[in-house]
């Protein structure tokens, strides 16, 4: 079943990626590693009194991260919690983990990842497209993420998508493997002529 009014992306061959709610268990409980390479992060500068900036910083040498699996076994999705994934033929190929919070009217992004070999296809943003759907049908008013600064493909790729740097924690990732690491919030604006 394909989402209404969802897009197919083509793989080249007479398959293409299909878009739709997780259905099955298979569905639910598929995972992709994520990773990534990037030549640059972006580094949280003092822009002076209580203020922070974001800057863009070059790597002398490229890093690649595979994401650590620390997170929580068993954790069960909360009430309003929603997967869509993406799939190649029966393959779960992409996902997008939201759950909606009611009290702040924020679709929060739990999660986003598409398989290697699938990235760079618009599979993403297909995926992203039908989380922001999700917002506006429970009446959001924005859609939030949290990334790492060093993924600057992603950071770069949801400000492709109308997403803005609204704050940061350096301690979020205390005591991981990802310490050292800042995580970057972002946030979508929906209400208002800009979030339409």
């Amino acid at each position: 079943m394909t989402l209404p009014g969802s897009a197919s992306a083509g793989r080249g061959t007479a398959e293409a990626i299909t878009y739709r709610v997780a259905e099955s268990e298979r569905d639910r409980s598929a995972v992709i590693r994520g990773e990534f390479g990037s030549d640059t992060v972006f580094e949280v500068v003092d822009s002076g009194g209580d203020g922070f900036g974001v800057r863009p910083v070059r790597l002398d040498r490229p890093v690649h991260k595979v994401f650590p699996d620390d997170e929580p076994d068993g954790d069960e999705p909360s009430v309003g919690a929603r997967r869509f994934v993406a799939l190649d033929g029966d393959r779960v190929c992409g996902y997008v983990d939201t759950e909606y919070v009611p009290w702040n009217r924020r679709l929060v992004i739990a999660d986003i990842e598409v398989a290697g070999p699938y990235q760079g296809r618009g599979i993403g943003r297909t995926l992203m497209s039908h989380a922001v759907d999700r917002a506006r049908t429970c009446g959001a008013g924005h859609v939030w993420l949290e990334v790492t600064n060093i993924n600057a493909p992603a950071i770069r790729a949801y400000q492709r998508m109308g997403f803005a740097l609204c704050g940061l924690d350096t301690s979020l990732y205390s005591g991981t493997e990802s310490e050292g690491e800042t995580a970057l919030f972002m946030s979508r604006s929906l209400d208002g002529p800009a979030g339409r």
